[in-house]
């Protein structure tokens, strides 16, 4: 339903849209890929704020092909969505279907990756700030030393957000010397085994001589980790994030030092939200938290950051009181280890 009168967008207001009205609704989800534990947590996110609204879920898996993604999105608006979800597999391809939408009237929601289009509203964590305390939980431990970075995909804006919060922690001490890079590498579609080959090379490179290891997120975390195993090497400090399973059960073995733990659930049901607003004819600065932001490329976009949380040894406590792993998963395989794992 992609038509409604005037009297109908007048009388609905943000997401106070009445359920008969929702019932009507289609929401549309383009996924990049289904490859990480998370996206299927976001999703059940979405599905859930859609249901509870009364709104219609459809969805498309690009495979990791911006190829795809765009014919999949051709799809979901021949299907007569009224919102459209993208988390963007190429933030510089998908350009086309923003237009396609814009040109069809239905609203897009750039999910936790930037589309740089000031007709997409932007959700996300603060990307920047993630790559922050990454960097900050990795120097407390280890502050001086030989450094890699693992970086996410190239493709995605996100990669280089949280390389420069990364950067302004550890700046002074590359400054003095005391931290020394000896490698950097972009994760091709943030795979895990391109990860771990990245860190193989790097770690043949610079004979094995590395203190410590910020990866963008827990599936290159993993990469790296088995790389490090296969040295004998694990157990140096290694960053993530996402709060996987794995990486959180990594983070109480002691083979993981921080995964910054963005609760897919608040995301995946703030888009919900929004799409239903947005398709209801709100305006995306009346979403509530929305804000004015500028994007490094200097596009003025209408955005909504939610705050992220390290975890580390310290609280690991957090993620089971919150639900979000069970006490049996989180120290599988852990003997004598931190709370709630002791």
């Amino acid at each position: 339903m992609k038509f409604l009168n005037g009297l109908s967008v007048i009388a609905l207001s943000a997401f106070a849209a009445s359920s008969a009205f929702a019932a009507d609704l289609t929401v549309g989800v383009s996924w990049s890929n289904f490859q990480e534990e998370r996206w299927k947590t976001d999703e059940a996110a979405i599905v859930g704020a859609l249901e509870e609204a009364g709104a219609e879920y459809i969805s498309a898996d690009a495979q990791s092909s911006s190829a795809k993604q765009l014919s999949d999105i051709e799809s979901l608006i021949a299907q007569g969505v009224d919102a459209l979800i993208i988390l963007a597999q190429d933030a510089q391809a998908i350009g086309p279907a923003v237009q396609a939408a814009a040109d069809e009237g239905i609203p897009v929601v750039a999910y936790d990756r930037l589309i740089e289009d000031s007709r997409a509203f932007y959700l996300t964590f603060d990307n920047v700030e993630v790559g922050r305390m990454q960097a900050r939980a990795v120097f407390e431990a280890m502050p001086k030393g030989n450094y890699v970075m693992i970086k996410g995909s190239p493709t995605d804006p996100n990669a280089d957000f949280l390389r420069g919060g990364q950067q302004e922690i550890i700046q002074a001490a590359v400054d003095s010397g005391d931290i020394k890079i000896v490698g950097e590498a972009y994760t091709d579609g943030w795979l895990p085994a391109n990860a771990q080959r990245n860190m193989e090379q790097i770690l043949t490179a610079n004979d094995n001589k590395v203190d410590a290891v910020v990866a963008s997120n827990d599936g290159t975390a993993g990469g790296v980790v088995a790389a490090l195993t296969a040295q004998g090497m694990d157990g140096i400090p290694v960053s993530g994030q996402d709060g996987d399973h794995a990486a959180l059960n990594r983070v109480a073995k002691g083979t993981q030092t921080v995964s910054v733990w963005k609760d897919a659930r608040d995301l995946g049901a703030a888009a919900g939200e929004i799409a239903v607003a947005l398709a209801g004819g709100s305006a995306m600065e009346e979403i509530d938290g929305a804000t004015s932001w500028t994007s490094p490329a200097g596009t003025t976009m209408t955005a909504k950051f939610l705050a992220p949380m390290p975890v580390t040894q310290d609280n690991l406590e957090a993620v089971v009181d919150a639900g979000w792993i069970t006490q049996e998963a989180l120290c599988q395989g852990v003997e004598n280890g931190p709370a709630p794992c002791n």
